[in-house]
C-alpha cells in the first residue's frame, strides 16, 4: 500500500482571495491587469526564483457591502501547460501544485477571441485541473471587425464555467468579471475530455498520495514531478513514475490530440465565421514591415527617429531641472549656517542627485518609445526580420527581446533570456546581452555629447547630438553580435535550435498603460540609482573633503604667503587653494595611484575615481563627478555640465574634456561591465561564477583596448 503523502497547507495569504491571471503570450493578460489594478501594483520575483512576479491590489463590494480583499498575480504567458521555458515551468507549479503558497483561489483565462481554437487548448487544461475559472474573450472588437460571431452563452453552457466579452483596452466587460468573482465559484463540474484520456495506474497511486481528485491534476504532477517546489511530493511522485516506467510524452500526445478533437466540435456549436472576411490591416502592414529589405530600412528609420526625439525633445526640461538644482543649492547654503553640515548636504547628497535626476527626462521619453513598439506589436516585428541574420551569429530570434530590452536595463533583459528554449543561445545571450546600451549608461553619453559635440543641425533637420547617440547605440549591437559569433565557436552544444513566435495584430497604443510602465521604470531607476548615489556621494564628499594630518594646512600655509598670490584674484587664489586641496585629500592620493593606468586612455585621476564608483552602477559616474567638481565651490551657481566644460588641464591650460577624451569614455562605458547588478543575475542565472567572471574579463578588455584605439585616433 502506497504511503500517505502530506502536503503542508498554503501559507496565510492575510485572508486575501488569490486571483491568477493566466492566457497566451499577446492575449491582452497584462493590459487587464493594468486596467484592474491602475497603479496599486508591486514587482518583485516568485519565491525562490528569479522569475518576475507582479501582483495588484484591490477590494470589491460584496452583495451584503463588504469588502472581498483580491491579489491579483500576473502570471507569464503559455500555450499550455507542458512547460517550454523557465517562465512556463514557474507557472506549471503554481497551477497543478495546491501547496505552492502562489496556488490560486481562482483563475481568470484571457483567451483572444479572434483565435479562440489556439486560446481554449490551456484553458481545456485548466478546467481538467478542477480549478474554479472564468473564461474572458478579450478583444473581442477585433474578433467582430474580422467577422466573428461567438455566442459566448453557448459556449458558457458547453464548458460550465462563466464566459465574458471583454476589450481590456476600453475596461469594456470589466464590471461583468467583477461581479462574477463576487459571486463565488466553484470548479467546472465535467472534465473537458474523457479520463480514459490519461488514466493508468500512475495516476490512480499519484491521486492516492496526494489527495487531489483530480485524474489530471495527478496526470500533470507525474508529468512535472521533477518541476515541483515541494521536494517530499518531487521525491515520492518520481518514485511511482520511475516504478510504473511512465512514459509522459506518449500520453501528451494522446491528450493534445483529444482536446483539439474537441475544441473543434464545440467550435462548430459557438463560433460562426462570415465567409468573406476583410482584410486585415496587419497583413498589409506586414508585407512591408518584415520584408527583408525594407523591413531593417524601417527600423533603422524607426531607431533613428526615437533618438533624435530623445535628444531635441528632453533639452528643455533637463535645463529647466539644471537651474531648479543650481537655484536649491545657492539658496539652501545661503539658508543653512556654513558647517560640515551643510556641506555635506549641499556638496554630497544634492549635487549627487542633481547629476543624475536632470537626466529624469531622458529616461523617462526612451522607455516611452519602447512602451509604443511593444503595445503596437512592432518589437515582434524586430524579433522575426532579425532571425535570419541572428542565426549566424548562435543566436535566433527570441534573443532579440532580451538584447532590445537590454537598452532599458541589463537585469530583466538577462533574465528574459529565459524564453530561449535552446541552452547555447540561450548562455550566448545573456553573455553578450550587457554590451547593449542601457539606460544607465545614457545620462553618461548625454552628458559627455553635450561636452565634445555641438548642438547643431545637420543638413537642416538632423541633430548631430542624436546622431552621435544613435551611433554608440549602435556600436553595442554591433559589439554584442560579433561576440555573439566568438562565442558561438566557443561553446559546445548538440541540442537544436528552432524559433517559433506568434506576431500579433497592430494595435494602436494604450496610453494610460504606457503611462504606467514609464512611471514604474522610472521610479525603479532614481530610487535604485538614487539610494546608490546618496551611499557613495556621502562616501566621496568624506574622502574629498579630508586628508592625511597636515596637508590641507601646507597649502593653506603656501597661498597665504604673497609671493604665490601675485597678479591673482581673491577668486583665483581659492580656486587654486580648492584645487590643490582636492589633489590632496584622499580621494586625490586614491585617484593619482590609478592614474598611470588610465592616462593612456586620456583619463585624469578625477575620471579614474570616477570610473571606479561606477562599478556600483553605471550612472553613477555622473553623480561622482558633481561631487567631485562640487568640493570647494562655495558658490556653487554652475551646472556639472558647465564646471567640466571649463575644467582645464593644468600642464597644457586646454580643455580637459576634449573630443579625444569625451569619445574615448563614451566607448568605455559603452563596452566596460561596470554594473555589479548585472553580475549578479548572470550569477543566478546560470548557476555558476565562471559566466560572470568569462563576461567581466572580456568586456573590460574590450573596453580598454577600444577606449586606447579612440583616444589615439582621435588626439
Amino acid at each position: 500500500m502506497a504511503k500517505e503523502l502530506k502536503i503542508p497547507a498554503k501559507k496565510d495569504s492575510g485572508n486575501k482571495l488569490k486571483i491568477a491571471l493566466a492566457g497566451n503570450p499577446n492575449s491582452g493578460k497584462t493590459t487587464l491587469f493594468n486596467a484592474f489594478t491602475g497603479l496599486n501594483q508591486k514587482v518583485g520575483n516568485f519565491p525562490g526564483v528569479t522569475v518576475e512576479r507582479k501582483a495588484g491590489f484591490i477590494n470589491l463590494k460584496t452583495g451584503e457591502g463588504k469588502n472581498l480583499p483580491l491579489e491579483i498575480i500576473d502570471l507569464p504567458g503559455a500555450y499550455s501547460i507542458y512547460p517550454k521555458s523557465m517562465d512556463e515551468r514557474v507557472q506549471c507549479d503554481i497551477l497543478i501544485n495546491s501547496s505552492h503558497e502562489e496556488h490560486p483561489d481562482l483563475v481568470v483565462y484571457v483567451a483572444d477571441a479572434s483565435n479562440l481554437k489556439r486560446s481554449l487548448f490551456m484553458f481545456s487544461q485548466l478546467i481538467d485541473l478542477k480549478l474554479p475559472v472564468i473564461l474572458v474573450l478579450n478583444m473581442i472588437d477585433l474578433a467582430e471587425k474580422e467577422g466573428s460571431k461567438i455566442d459566448h452563452q453557448a459556449l458558457s453552457d458547453e464548458l460550465g464555467v462563466p464566459v465574458i466579452l471583454m476589450n481590456a483596452r476600453d475596461s469594456l466587460g470589466l464590471n461583468e468579471l467583477k461581479a462574477d468573482i463576487v459571486k463565488g465559484l466553484t470548479p467546472a463540474k465535467k472534465q473537458f475530455i474523457g479520463e480514459e484520456e490519461i488514466e493508468t495506474d500512475v495516476i490512480s497511486e499519484i491521486q492516492k498520495i496526494s489527495g487531489t481528485e483530480s485524474p489530471y491534476t495527478a496526470f500533470q504532477l507525474a508529468s512535472n514531478f521533477h518541476l515541483l517546489s515541494y521536494k517530499k511530493m518531487q521525491a515520492d511522485i518520481g518514485k511511482i513514475v520511475e516504478k510504473h516506467q511512465f512514459n509522459a510524452l506518449q500520453f501528451q500526445r494522446k491528450e493534445t490530440l483529444a482536446r483539439y478533437r474537441k475544441i473543434n466540435s464545440l467550435l462548430i456549436k459557438v463560433l460562426k465565421q462570415d465567409a468573406a472576411t476583410p482584410s486585415r490591416v496587419t497583413e498589409k502592414l506586414d508585407n512591408i514591415l518584415t520584408h527583408k529589405v525594407y523591413g531593417f530600412i524601417i527600423f533603422m528609420a524607426v531607431l533613428f527617429l526615437v533618438f533624435q526625439a530623445i535628444f531635441t525633445w528632453s533639452a528643455y526640461p533637463m535645463s529647466l531641472l539644471e537651474k531648479l538644482f543650481v537655484f536649491v543649492s545657492v539658496n539652501l547654503k545661503s539658508a543653512m549656517p556654513a558647517g560640515i553640515l551643510t556641506n555635506l548636504l549641499v556638496d554630497g547628497v544634492l549635487a549627487g542627485l542633481s547629476g543624475i535626476l536632470v537626466f529624469i527626462p531622458q529616461i523617462a521619453l526612451l522607455f516611452f518609445f519602447i512602451a509604443i513598439l511593444e503595445d503596437t506589436g512592432y518589437m515582434a516585428r524586430v524579433s522575426f526580420i532579425m532571425d535570419k541574420l541572428m542565426r549566424k551569429f548562435g543566436l535566433n530570434g527570441r534573443s532579440v527581446i532580451p538584447l532590445i530590452s537590454g537598452v532599458a536595463c541589463a537585469v530583466p533583459a538577462i533574465m528574459s533570456a529565459r524564453t530561449i528554449s535552446n541552452w547555447k543561445e540561450r548562455i550566448i545571450t545573456i553573455m553578450v546581452t550587457p554590451l547593449m546600451s542601457c539606460s544607465a549608461r545614457l545620462p553618461v553619453y548625454t552628458l559627455l555629447i553635450s561636452l565634445a559635440v555641438p548642438s547643431k543641425n545637420v543638413l537642416g533637420f538632423i541633430n548631430l547630438q542624436g546622431l552621435v547617440m544613435m551611433a554608440l547605440y549602435l556600436i553595442g549591437f554591433l559589439a554584442a553580435i560579433g561576440a555573439a559569433w566568438v562565442f558561438k565557436w566557443l561553446i559546445k552544444a548538440r541540442e537544436r535550435s528552432y524559433f517559433i513566435m506568434e506576431l500579433p495584430v497592430y494595435r494602436t497604443p494604450r496610453w494610460s498603460s504606457i503611462g504606467l510602465t514609464i512611471l514604474e521604470k522610472v521610479k525603479l531607476f532614481v530610487f535604485q540609482a538614487g539610494k546608490i548615489i546618496i551611499a557613495i556621494s556621502v562616501v566621496l564628499w568624506v574622502l574629498s573633503s579630508y586628508a592625511p594630518s597636515g596637508k590641507f594646512d601646507r597649502i593653506e600655509k603656501k597661498y597665504a604667503q604673497s609671493e604665490n598670490t601675485t597678479g591673482l584674484s581673491k577668486k583665483e587664489v581659492d580656486a587654486k587653494i580648492n584645487a590643490e586641496k582636492l589633489q590632496a585629500s584622499y580621494a586625490g592620493i586614491f585617484g593619482r595611484t590609478i592614474e598611470p593606468v588610465i592616462k593612456p586612455l586620456g583619463f585624469d585621476w578625477k575620471i579614474g575615481i570616477a570610473l571606479i564608483t561606477s562599478f556600483a552602477a553605471r550612472e553613477v559616474f555622473v553623480g561622482t563627478m558633481a561631487t567631485i567638481y562640487s568640493v570647494g565651490d562655495d558658490e556653487n551657481t554652475s551646472s556639472i555640465r558647465s564646471k567640466m566644460m571649463a575644467e582645464t588641464n593644468p600642464d597644457t591650460g586646454k580643455p580637459v574634456y576634449n573630443l579625444a577624451v569625451a569619445f574615448s569614455l563614451m566607448v568605455f562605458y559603452a563596452f566596460a561591465m561596470q554594473c555589479m547588478s548585472t553580475l549578479a543575475i548572470v550569477f543566478t542565472e546560470t548557476k555558476s561564477w565562471k559566466y560572470p567572471v568569462i563576461q567581466f574579463t572580456y568586456m573590460g578588455i574590450l573596453a580598454y583596448l577600444s577606449s586606447l584605439i579612440v583616444y589615439h585616433l582621435l588626439s
